[in-house]
């Protein structure tokens, strides 16, 4: 099993598929580091020699943010707004949707559960 940046990269998938398990790590990129390493893209995560697995582990390290690194800089970004106290900022404190969705219904993903209202019976 493959262990990279923290993560097990699963045995049986292509490994392209797998380096998307990576928090940061889309298809694109994937396939971008793959080409870098010189990985043709049949090959699977258990045909994959030692020497290419910390070849693709010194990439992804040397190039992109990914997991923990991405996390705090993701982190501080929405703590910056909400210093700030600009709109978003104020969205994100309240946890409202940010990007502009209604929340007259809908927006339960960022809400939570629905709060019964007592004595609104009509």
């Amino acid at each position: 099993m493959a262990r990279i940046a923290g993560i097990n990269i699963p045995t049986n998938k292509k490994v392209f598929v797998g380096l998307t398990y990576i928090r940061g790590i889309g298809p694109k990129v994937a396939s971008d580091i793959c080409e870098k390493a010189n990985i043709p893209s049949e090959r699977r995560v258990n045909q994959l020699t030692d020497s290419e697995v910390i070849q693709i582990r010194e990439i992804i390290e040397g190039n992109y943010k990914v997991e923990g690194e991405l996390r705090r800089e993701v982190s501080t970004n929405i703590k910056r707004l909400m210093d700030l106290g600009n709109y978003r900022g104020l969205r994100h404190r309240k946890g409202l949707p940010v990007r502009g969705q209604r929340t007259h219904t809908n927006a339960r993903t960022r809400k939570g559960p629905a709060k019964s209202i007592a004595g609104k019976k009509k």
